[in-house]
């Protein structure tokens, strides 16, 4: 699995976290707002809040709480203004850390994300300083059992993707940013089921992540995302494979029955005869033991 869909298939879980922590709702809000202060309420002619509105059913949003949304965009109803604002910086290990955020301080906000990266074994930097390692790319993310590869290299090839590949069982389909919503079109049209699709800042190349350096990374990435101001976090890091699925497990590895705790790592053993399922903790489950 390359790095990229590695990182993909963390942040997948991750946001399923996320959702069940009710933080997904805030950032989806802010983003409706200020997409629809930016492009208009008229979600036909602002693709921006289109994708938004989209993000926002997908996570089973009220209609009411998206309506409302969009209107303190246009100014219809009285709310907060929020500016755009993107820091950088270094994780562990030199890995790049890409930080897109809508704020209502920015002030405040940039003392808080140097801080965290400040607490998490990294360093802020200066404007530009890790944005030239990343392109801004639309991914679409289609299950094997929704379709096969030869049907989507016809549907998305030819209404414009830049490529297609296999991660796992899933697809992932990359464009360009002018072209992505004339492939989600064609998608949509061919009756072709995507479990995502969203523009997003794809690392140019991956930086190698060590196991001792991974757990660091991680944590730094999560303490960013869990910051209210922050609405996405990119890295270069192509993570080891026994981390990655220690963190994309469908279970605790704190509170897990057969989970025991050896040398900095969460060891789940199986059953008898199977190697180890070896990760850390990055989140717990919520649980009282947690």
């Amino acid at each position: 699995m390359s790095g990229h869909s590695k990182w993909s298939s963390i942040k997948h879980k991750k946001a399923l976290v996320d959702a069940k922590r009710g933080k997904l709702f805030t950032k989806i809000i802010r983003e409706i707002t200020v997409a629809a202060k930016l492009g208009g309420g008229d979600q036909e002619t602002n693709p921006r809040l289109r994708m938004a509105v989209q993000n926002a059913k997908s996570a089973n949003m009220p209609s009411d709480n998206i309506e409302r949304a969009i209107k303190k965009g246009t100014g219809s109803l009285e709310g907060v203004s929020y500016e755009e604002i993107v820091y950088e910086g270094y994780g562990p290990q030199g890995v790049a850390i890409y930080v897109q955020c809508l704020t209502d301080n920015k002030n405040r906000t940039a003392g808080e994300i140097r801080n965290l990266f400040g607490k998490k074994g990294g360093n802020m930097a200066g404007q530009g300083s890790v944005a030239w390692l990343f392109e801004k790319k639309g991914l679409i993310v289609v299950s094997e059992d929704k379709s096969t590869e030869d049907e989507l290299m016809e549907v998305a090839i030819n209404a414009g993707a830049a490529d297609l590949s296999r991660s796992g069982d899933k697809f992932e389909i990359l464009t360009n940013p002018p072209d992505f919503e004339a492939v989600k079109k064609a998608l949509d049209d061919a009756s072709i089921l995507y479990e995502s699709a969203d523009l997003r800042m794809i690392p140019k190349n991956m930086a190698p992540v060590s196991p001792e350096h991974a757990r660091a990374v991680l944590a730094l990435i999560d303490a960013l995302e869990d910051h209210d101001d922050v609405q996405n976090v990119y890295a270069n890091c192509d993570l080891p494979e026994e981390v990655v699925k220690g963190v994309v497990l469908n279970i605790c590895l704190f509170c897990h029955p057969r989970a025991r705790h050896q040398n900095g790592w969460f060891v789940l053993w199986r059953k008898s005869g199977d190697l180890p399922i070896r990760g850390f903790l990055l989140k717990t489950c919520g649980n009282d033991r947690c």
